[in-house]
């Protein structure tokens, strides 16, 4: 692990496996097995983990340990309300940024959704689905947007996939994912705006 600091990628990497799911809510990090797997001693976990503590995915008890709190729903109410917000920012700021291999990639992406709903494939829809929103943030051209909104919507999709209404989504979020589509290829700021937050 070199580059940018060491801290920052352990804090990365645990970040991440909390918003996957790796770390359920309750489990206990401990710094030395994480240290273990990672690599690394266990300074750089522990100040991962009080950074963690400040974002309120882990909780600090002490002479007792650092355990996952999770995210409450309530936590994802707002972040499906903070990631529309941004995506409507994300698609206007990609209407005139956008690339022709990119337009082509969320095209592609949204028929091959389609191609996978049809057939009841829901982790292939999935994957397009998460395809076809990295190609919209990377179209914006803000790195911020990129790295914040794809954090929502990685938790967001595995919150979603646990849920027996998302199959019943899939439809409509391609018919939102066109029309996002079409506002962008058409350079239509607003109208790319006003598609992707509703």
């Amino acid at each position: 692990m070199a580059g940018e600091s060491l801290r920052e990628k352990v804090f990365q990497k645990i970040r991440e496996d909390i918003l996957k799911g790796r770390y359920k809510k309750g489990d206990e990090l401990v710094e030395c097995t994480i240290g273990k797997e990672l690599g690394v001693s266990r300074t750089p976990v522990r100040e991962a983990v009080r950074q963690l503590a400040l974002e309120g995915l882990v909780q600090v008890i002490p002479n007792k340990g650092a355990f996952v709190t999770g995210i409450s729903v309530r936590d994802v109410m707002d972040m499906y309300q903070i990631r529309a917000r941004l995506e409507g920012l994300c698609a206007s700021m990609a209407a005139e940024h956008v690339t022709k291999e990119q337009l082509e990639g969320m095209e592609e992406a949204i028929v091959l959704s389609d191609y996978h709903a049809g057939k009841g494939n829901y982790d292939q829809v999935c994957q397009q689905d998460s395809r076809f929103h990295k190609l919209l943030y990377e179209a914006s051209g803000s790195r911020i947007l990129v790295h914040t909104l794809g954090d929502f919507h990685q938790y967001l999709q595995r919150v979603r996939m646990a849920s027996v209404q998302y199959r019943m989504r899939v439809r409509p979020s391609n018919s939102e994912h066109r029309k996002i589509l079409e506002a962008i290829r058409q350079g239509d700021c607003q109208g790319a705006e006003k598609a992707a937050y509703g």
